[in-house]
């Protein structure tokens, strides 16, 4: 038995409540060491000693090409519960508690492992919206002036005494005429990058947190954008930036002109007095930014006053304008206690609203339910740059990525990630590919067929390049004609949108071999199963053995009667027997 492969964390995504009356346990174990594995729970308050535990078999949910991973989900256990598991390999055999491995049980109940009590207020819940939502990132300078245009014209206009710069002309009032656009390409949510004042024509150093950029519109605009975009059943999400702010931004400019008297030195981090803006982008700043960027001073958001400043524009535009949530600038770098109050203060005023925090890491620490609902799953694209764009990773390492993508959050957490190939950061998917559309194809497919609320950023669909961020912020090529690509969006939005698996089944992954290039999964409600083929293979691939008796094949590529040809991809649709 491989000991040292054998893992199993506490109060964490191995061992959580699903809700109030279900919970889950993991463990982890080297692929195929382990032939039985057995829960034993029992009422951690239990009046009689020793405590009388249940035994529940585990049965192995996922497996990557190095570990098993055993599960099983307790329907009306105790609410406090102590466990321990016993396992076998082959004639060898071990009872594991309390992170030991041990000859047999103990009358000791603190010794096991604990679940100290089944809170209902720790049970991650999302909004239930999120699981069926597709997302269609708007990068407001660059997608539209008015109804099917953009002008590409540069904006420089007066803000109380400060500058305020557009690039290429895109605004609110462009936005909302061009909700029909985004209705029919199967859209029901979109997330806006920064609309507020600021400098800047990306508008992540902020001047005002209250008032929407003169170069994009007003509030008043934008009050009729989500009043607009709600009546076609879309949602809104836009983002919030309180990592830093501008440095033009008041309490900075007091801090500059003050110094240390200041009444707003504690809202800020680093400060060096005096403070000094300085004018070469090469120089270093006398205070602590986002990154070394002179012109985003990093706010300290453990100041009391601070915090609730910002919390409070958290609440107002949720309150006042309507919105549906936050995407979070620079999640990762803000103090944990800040999020918490910001979480509480946005779900006070609408418990459906959705939190999404911009982490490029693992994001668990941030997913106990307390913070944010969901991450910008930049390991998704991570791991389809590799397999659909560079190629450089076989079937088997992408099986065992997106396998451990999927079991290292709760399960509900997995269907509020927001999966995206493309943002306003990182070059556009489809340069990745070389410009292949048939691998990009590919990729697509995977993003809505995965579980998770899939982003399309502006003018993916429209086939837009760029390597470098001039290019990959073009503007949205309105002038451009629909294409076979922007038909395959639909078509594969489509087929997201009508099939409920596909947006709430469970995930498993069944086909990722060593040396080949095909890859199959499933998505599967107690009802329906279907089984995606996504074939990266130069030449044809025979899959008869993947395609079962009356299949009902609900897309495809590639497909000649039981083989993908190059490059091809199979949908399949069937029902499950659970007889």
């Amino acid at each position: 038995m491989e000991k040292s492969s054998i893992l199993h964390i506490p109060m964490s995504h191995y061992a959580y409540g699903e809700d109030e009356t279900h919970i889950t346990i993991r463990l982890r174990a080297k692929r195929g060491d382990i032939t039985n594995c057995t829960l034993y729970y029992g009422d951690r308050s239990c009046r009689q000693t020793p405590v009388i535990f249940t035994e529940a078999k585990m049965s192995v949910a996922h497996s990557t090409s190095l570990y098993d991973l055993f599960e099983v989900t307790l329907e009306n256990p105790y609410k406090r519960l102590c466990y321990y598991f016993y396992l076998e390999s082959g004639d060898e055999s071990t009872y594991y508690y309390g992170d030991c491995f041990c000859d047999g049980p103990v009358d000791d109940r603190s010794e096991y492992f604990q679940l100290p009590f089944n809170h209902r207020a720790d049970i991650v819940n999302p909004p239930a919206w999120a699981k069926d939502a597709i997302f269609y990132n708007i990068f407001p300078d660059s997608f539209a002036t008015s109804k099917g245009y953009i002008s590409g014209k540069p904006t420089t206009l007066n803000y109380e005494g400060n500058k305020v710069n557009g690039k290429l002309g895109g605004t609110i009032k462009g936005i909302t005429e061009n909700v029909d656009y985004l209705k029919d390409l199967g859209i029901n949510a979109i997330y806006i990058n920064p609309i507020f004042t600021a400098g800047e024509y990306h508008k992540y150093d902020l001047l005002d947190y209250y008032h929407i950029d003169p170069c994009f519109g007003t509030n008043e605009e934008f009050k009729e954008l989500v009043d607009t975009y709600h009546k076609n059943g879309i949602r809104v999400v836009i983002d919030g930036v309180f990592n830093h702010c501008g440095w033009k931004f008041f309490a900075f400019e007091d801090v500059v002109q003050n110094g240390e008297a200041s009444k707003y030195k504690d809202w800020f981090y680093g400060l060096k007095f005096p403070v000094v803006r300085p004018d070469n982008f090469e120089d270093y700043p006398t205070y602590d930014c986002f990154g070394y960027e002179r012109m985003m001073p990093k706010l300290d958001l453990s100041n009391k006053e601070t915090m609730e400043y910002f919390v409070n524009v958290g609440k107002y535009w949720v309150k006042e304008f309507g919105i549906d949530g936050w995407r979070l600038d620079v999640a990762s770098e803000v103090n944990d206690g800040f999020w918490r109050a910001f979480n509480a203060g946005v779900k006070e005023e609408n418990p459906d609203a959705i939190l999404i925090g911009e982490v490029w890491e693992s994001a668990n620490h941030w997913l106990d339910g307390t913070i944010f609902d969901g991450s910008m799953n930049y390991d998704f694209r991570k791991h389809s740059r590799r397999f659909f764009g560079e190629r450089s990773i076989d079937a088997r390492e992408f099986g065992d990525r997106i396998t451990d993508m999927y079991t290292r959050y709760r399960k509900k957490t997995v269907f509020s990630q927001l999966n995206l190939l493309d943002s306003h950061d990182v070059s556009r998917f489809l340069s990745i590919c070389d410009g292949d559309v048939d691998r990009y194809k590919l990729a697509v497919l995977f993003l809505m067929t995965f579980p998770g609320m899939p982003s399309v950023f502006y003018g993916d669909e429209k086939g837009i390049m760029g390597v470098l961020e001039k290019d990959y912020r073009n503007p949205m090529p309105w002038d451009k004609e629909e294409t076979e690509l922007g038909k395959f969006y639909k078509d594969v939005i489509g087929i997201r949108n009508a099939e409920d698996a596909l947006r709430s089944g469970e995930f498993k992954v069944v086909k990722a071999d060593a040396c080949d290039h095909l890859i199959g999964f499933i998505r599967y409600t107690k009802d329906i199963e279907i089984t995606v083929l996504i074939n990266m293979f130069e030449g044809e691939k025979d899959i008869s053995a993947e395609l079962e008796t009356g299949a009902d094949v609900i897309f495809s590529l590639g497909l000649d009667g039981n083989a993908l040809k190059a490059k091809g991809c199979a949908v399949i649709k069937r029902v499950r027997n659970k007889k």
